[in-house]
């Protein structure tokens, strides 16, 4: 999974209307110089102590967004509240399932751990549809690191999971 590093800032987040999405409006994406994304700290924490109260603002982001950065920001912070055991994340998956055809590797990695630990039945066709579609496009120099890591360890703990006795 790609490196996480993660910075303060002093700003209240959740001041502002969905609408406007001034959170999650501060993740650096991974550069030819830093593979890892970087993340606001306090804000991510912000919203993970939230649980659940936060989901519906969260998937309103995810909902209306257009913002690369802002989408990844979003579902890391999605990961890390499924990591602090907030519940009803699963019942995202429509909301999530606008990205499945996403050509971001940023998106695609946190996606697929997040579909990793949901366990979702409709997430399993999108992971092996992005896998096959990654392999088939020529390797670009640019990016940053391989979101297919991520996405063929989502597949292989379904299939996992679903042999297990």
């Amino acid at each position: 999974m790609t490196q996480i590093q993660m910075i303060t800032h002093s700003t209240p987040y959740y001041t502002q209307p969905a609408q406007q999405y001034y959170v999650c409006a501060n993740c650096q994406l991974p550069t030819p110089q830093r593979n890892y994304c970087v993340f606001d700290k306090n804000e991510v924490d912000y919203f993970v102590k939230q649980k659940e109260q936060a989901l519906p603002y969260l998937a309103d982001i995810l909902t209306h967004s257009n913002n690369e950065a802002q989408v990844t920001e979003t579902l890391y912070i999605i990961d890390r509240m499924l990591d602090d055991g907030t519940k009803n994340i699963d019942k995202m998956y429509p909301v999530f399932a606008r990205f499945n055809n996403t050509d971001s590797p940023n998106i695609q990695t946190f996606l697929a751990g997040i579909y990793r630990k949901i366990q979702v039945p409709d997430a399993f066709g999108p992971l092996v549809k992005m896998l096959i579609q990654n392999s088939l496009k020529p390797h670009n120099p640019g990016q940053t690191f391989d979101p297919n890591e991520e996405i063929g360890g989502a597949i292989l703990s379904y299939m996992n999971d679903r042999f297990r006795n």
